[in-house]
């Protein structure tokens, strides 16, 4: 094909012989000026026109709404039930990635308490998904499981005076640079540290580097950033002697030691720089107290000739002097002291037929602690509020956020298609634990602007 541009040797050729060839061609001979400014005018109206705006349609970055659009269509189950449209907040983008968010906090802003909030819709749901991280454990990978709805992980919790930075995850690994992080307690620990897993391996992939024989207590490096992250098992954060197999089923009761801390934790405790402790559930099962290795009682326990104690003495016994060995140790590992999270069981306890089969949030005012939840809770600000907290020790009190969350749980879904052969099959139901990715995911937030306040 010829080109189509001006050719200027074609009218060299023709000027001695203009009219035989180019019938114009005195004409343009004649306003030759006019031709160059009208050639020129059109040649940039046609760069205006379609080079200029191709920068933008050219551009490799996706708006945020071309972002949300790919991630519902591509990466979720069918079925979505979703919040509305109309009810999802504005999300400053800028304010995710920037590093200077977590420095720019105002005075007013430090005095914000960040647990006192309310979940919000957030159209942008979460770093990860079931397919995007390996992290995740078989009970709480509920997509995978066969969860039908997902518009649980459509809700980003937000305090009511101030503003909560979302996660950086490139951040909080420059944060952890040559640093060591654990995280001590029960299973809600482990949910907790894998939803951290999951969102920090969309910037690099965490080896694995230790595990116990259960699994319980792991090891994860990220050789990129010299950072060491850990989970151990201590449920009840002091010394016990635990009966249970790996499905939970009891051979004896426990016995707890209510005067000597966990030594699976207190070994180790002089190399972290960080810890997350935390605890709960586990208090009310039965067991046997010990002090100076003589029973002092018990809680729930079928033996007459042993007092009753009750779980608040015990659980009492064990956040005090977990508290009081941090804030007294020559080692001055940075602390969060999580509070307990309760559970969303509905006409009855996990074994006794309940149940959680809601798919939105309460409101606030719609639900309120049982009494052994508040119970726990109370005991748990009494004891941090008696601790020297000096400056290693910080509040992470998630108990009522956790509350206002029944939609969040795993429920039926912690075994893998569990209605896929009968669909009215008896399955044991979780409605402690998180869904990942699920609500738990925005203690990561609150964790990164805890501890920007160091």
């Amino acid at each position: 094909m010829k080109s189509m541009g001006f050719d200027d040797n074609k009218f060299r050729n023709h000027t001695n012989n203009a009219d035989c060839c180019y019938p114009f061609s005195s004409f343009y001979r004649n306003n030759q000026r006019i031709f160059t400014f009208l050639a020129c005018f059109i040649f940039f109206g046609i760069v205006y026109c379609f080079y200029i705006p191709g920068i933008t349609l050219l551009s490799p970055v996706m708006d945020s709404e071309t972002q949300t659009d790919f991630f519902v269509n591509k990466t979720l189950p069918p079925v979505a039930l979703l919040p509305e449209s109309g009810d999802f907040s504005d999300v400053n983008e800028s304010q995710a990635s920037s590093p200077e968010t977590y420095n720019s906090q105002g005075s007013q802003e430090d005095k914000c308490d960040i647990f006192t909030g309310e979940w919000v819709p957030d159209q942008n749901g979460p770093f990860y998904t079931n397919h995007s991280c390996n992290s995740i454990e078989a009970h709480q990978n509920c997509m995978k499981n066969g969860r039908p709805d997902s518009g649980y992980i459509y809700w980003r919790w937000t305090p009511k005076h101030c503003e909560l930075p979302r996660f950086n995850p490139e951040r909080f690994l420059q944060l952890m640079r040559n640093k060591v992080m654990a995280f001590i307690g029960d299973s809600i620990s482990r949910n907790h540290v894998q939803s951290l897993l999951c969102t920090l391996s969309q910037v690099q992939e965490a080896v694995d580097v230790y595990h116990d024989e259960k699994y319980a207590s792991r090891r994860w490096y990220f050789p990129s950033y010299n950072f060491t992250l850990s989970v151990i098992w201590s449920p009840f954060l002091i010394k016990a002697a635990i009966f249970e197999n790996i499905d939970g089923v009891s051979s004896d009761i426990p016995k707890l030691n209510l005067d000597e801390l966990d030594p699976e934790w207190i070994k180790d405790y002089k190399k972290f720089d960080y810890i997350e402790i935390g605890g709960g559930k586990w208090y009310l099962k039965t067991a046997i107290y010990y002090e100076n290795n003589t029973v002092v009682g018990c809680h729930n326990c079928p033996q007459e000739n042993i007092t009753k104690l009750g779980f608040e003495y015990a659980y009492r016994k064990a956040i005090n002097l977990a508290l009081e060995f941090i804030t007294s140790s020559e080692h001055k590992a940075y602390t969060i002291f999580r509070t307990s999270t309760p559970d969303h069981f509905e006409n009855g306890e996990w074994n006794t037929g309940g149940y959680c089969n809601r798919t939105v949030p309460f409101k606030e005012g719609d639900i309120d602690l049982i009494d052994v939840d508040r119970t726990m809770h109370d005991i748990e600000l009494e004891e941090f509020q008696k601790a020297d907290k000096g400056l290693n020790l910080r509040l992470f009190d998630t108990t009522h956020l956790s509350l206002l969350r029944p939609d969040g749980h795993p429920g039926p879904y912690r075994t893998y298609q569990p209605f896929s052969i009968d669909k009215n099959a008896k399955v044991q139901l979780d409605c402690l634990h998180w869904c990942l990715p699920g609500p738990i995911d925005s203690w990561n937030d609150l964790m990164m602007e805890t501890l920007m306040d160091e």
